[in-house]
Order: C-alpha cells, then sequence, then structure tokens
C-alpha cells in the first residue's frame, strides 16, 4: 500500500512538471510580461531626479572615486596605474521590478547588481584604460517585453541620463585621450544611439579606440553605417565596433531575432533580412572560431556572485551564420541567470574576460603606434 501511494506521488510529480513544461512553452511570453511588466503608467520623476554628474554619487566608477568596483582583478593581474585612454562604460539592465519603468538611483538591488557589473564586465579594461561609468535610471527589464509606448518613454528617459553622463566624462577628460566605448544589453543599446547623435560625424569619432556594443542584435547593413564606426574585421584593428551575444547548444534565439527583425535599424532601414553583426571575443575577428585554449580566462563566479576566479581554457566560441555566438554545450559554473533559449547573456562579458582584456590593451597599442 505504502509502495503504491509513493508511485501515485511520483506519477503526480510527473504529471506537474510536465504541465508546467508545456505551459511554459506555450506562454512563456505571457507569464514573463506578467512577472515583469509594470502595471502603472510611465512617470517622468517615477524614478526621481535626474543624477547631476557633476557629483561623485552619480558614477558607478571614476577615476577619483575611493571605492570602484571596476578596479577589481582577478589574481595575476592589476590595474593600469597611469593608463593613456579612457573608458566609457554603460552597464547593463539591473532593475528588475514592476514598480517603477525606470530605476531609482537607490535602490539597493539595482546598485548591487552593479557592482557586480563593474566587477565583472568594466574591470576587463581597467589593465588598458581609467574606467567612467555612469549610475542612470535604467529602463526596467519588463520594458523590453512589450511595444506599449511607456517602454519608449522609459528608454528615452534612460538614454537622457547616458547622453548627459557622456557630455560630463568629455569635459573631464582632455581632448587629446583615446576613448573606448563600452556597454552590456541595454547599455550597448544606449551607446548605439550615441554613437549615432553624438560621435558619428564629429572629431570624437577619430578619439575612438574601439566600441564594445555587446549583448544587443546590430545590423551590419541597418545600423553600422549610423555609427561612425565600422565592423571590426580583423584582431588588434583599432576604430572600430565589436559585438555578440552568447549562446550555448542547441541554441533558440527566437526571441533575439523577433527584437532584431520587428526593428527599423537606425539608418531608417528594415533590419529584416540583414546580417547581425558578431565578432568573436576570443579571436578579435569575425569568422574564425576558437577552441577551449584559446580562452585566456573565464570569471567563473562563486555563489554570492561578488566574487568570482578567472579560469582558462574553458570556454570555445564561433560565430554561426545567422550571427550568433556559439560556446558549445552549457559551461560549467554559469547554471544561474541563463536566459530561454539556452541564452547566455548575463555573462556576455565574464566567459571571455581574460580575451576581452588583452583585445582592448591590443586594439589601444594600435591607435596609439597609429
Amino acid at each position: 500500500m505504502l509502495a503504491r501511494r509513493f508511485l501515485y506521488l511520483i506519477a503526480g510529480l510527473i504529471v506537474l512538471t510536465l504541465a508546467a513544461g508545456i505551459g511554459w512553452t506555450l506562454f512563456q511570453d505571457q507569464l514573463l510580461r506578467f512577472a515583469f511588466v509594470p502595471n502603472g503608467r510611465f512617470e517622468v520623476n517615477g524614478a526621481g531626479p535626474p543624477p547631476d554628474y557633476a557629483k561623485p554619487a552619480a558614477w558607478l566608477s571614476r577615476p577619483d572615486l575611493p571605492d570602484d568596483s571596476s578596479r577589481w582583478t582577478p589574481a595575476g593581474h592589476s590595474a593600469a596605474a597611469r593608463p593613456e585612454v579612457a573608458v566609457f562604460y554603460v552597464p547593463p539592465t539591473t532593475y528588475y521590478s514592476k514598480a517603477s519603468w525606470n530605476a531609482p538611483l537607490d535602490n539597493e538591488e539595482s546598485r548591487r547588481w552593479l557592482r557586480v557589473f563593474g566587477q565583472s564586465e568594466a574591470s576587463a579594461f581597467n589593465g588598458t584604460a581609467m574606467v567612467w561609468a555612469p549610475r542612470y535610471r535604467s529602463a526596467t527589464l519588463g520594458t523590453f517585453l512589450t511595444a506599449a509606448p511607456d517602454s519608449a518613454r522609459a528608454l528615452d528617459l534612460a538614454y537622457g541620463d547616458v547622453a548627459r553622463a557622456f557630455d560630463a566624462f568629455l569635459a573631464q577628460t582632455p581632448a587629446s585621450r583615446p576613448i573606448i566605448l563600452a556597454g552590456h544589453s541595454q547599455g550597448s543599446l544606449h551607446l548605439m544611439r550615441l554613437m549615432k547623435d553624438k560621435v558619428a560625424g564629429t572629431p570624437i569619432a577619430r578619439r575612438i579606440v574601439a566600441a564594445y556594443l555587446v549583448g544587443w542584435p546590430i545590423s551590419i547593413e541597418a545600423d553600422i553605417p549610423a555609427l561612425g564606426l565600422p565592423a571590426c574585421s580583423a584582431p588588434g584593428q583599432p576604430g572600430c565596433i565589436l559585438s555578440w551575444q552568447s549562446f550555448a547548444e542547441p541554441a533558440e534565439p527566437r526571441a533575439i531575432r523577433e527584437l532584431f527583425e520587428q526593428s527599423p535599424g537606425l539608418t531608417g532601414k528594415s533590419r529584416k533580412g540583414t546580417t547581425m553583426l558578431c565578432v568573436n571575443p576570443l579571436t578579435g575577428a569575425p569568422g574564425t572560431a576558437a577552441l577551449p585554449a584559446a580562452n585566456l580566462g573565464a570569471l567563473v563566479p562563486r555563489s554570492d556572485f561578488m566574487t568570482a576566479d578567472l579560469k582558462p581554457g574553458l570556454i570555445p566560441a564561433r560565430c554561426d551564420p545567422s550571427g550568433l555566438l556559439l560556446i558549445g554545450r552549457p559551461p560549467k559554473g554559469f547554471d544561474s541567470y541563463v536566459m530561454p533559449g539556452n541564452n547566455y547573456h548575463v555573462f556576455d562579458y565574464a566567459m571571455f574576460w581574460g580575451n576581452i582584456r588583452a583585445d582592448a590593451q591590443a586594439r589601444a597599442k594600435a591607435y596609439l603606434t597609429r
């Protein structure tokens, strides 16, 4: 009798698991929108007043901050003492609440994740450049799950903060100093708009060592011509744009593909049918594949996600014809926060930290030599 009850229990759990899986498969878009899209209307001051970029408190990273997570380095590495280059880094989405369309600057959870990304992303550049990274009222995660007009308003507000931060960065950086632009996810989206508005066709374009627009789909035909720089085609090439989006196999990029094709490019042309930019971070070029041995070090997060260990030789990478960066089977140590479709978006920088660091150094050296 006890054994029969146990079997019924196991059967019930299997049915519930299958039902949950089927429900997720059929209704994942609706479930995600319900979980993350704000119910209220967008308000200009819903996330508080705009940051004052004349004050240190408005920055996650800048050279005079005593507590700056971007200066962190793993064992065997150190930040450059007097770098000749400055990097303007824009963090990804760090706000996931439905309470407002944009992140309040004092939100504790958002500030925690900003420190995580400062260590795992911006730190890759501290061997080459002094890091500047603004705090900004980023659009909440749900902004990217709806086409409602409030979504565009939230992104406009976030971009306004980033644009003002860039102006403040330029005002405090010598005009002779080369610049690296770097972002991830929402940060890359804002940098694309920034390059179109403030870089393309200006003297600033000649100062750009490289632009790392990671974790956002970029069309070679419909976006790149508006950004003022070409796509990178070779390792060590200065004055160009890199981008990639990391997927384990089997990859299911439906959500990325829909986002890519349903919105117009920065040139005004449709992105549908165009080529998505992918530059392999292990090789610095689009067309070459790399085995795990080419990986100079992935930052494998510890359980608290606030610290990580640099481990070389773990993860391969290759750009496939559709523009995805494929990393083979799901890598060990990166199990948390994997997005639907085997999307390793959260780890776009961390999995290739050592190579990004070397890539930035090589492009900066080529720029300075030129």
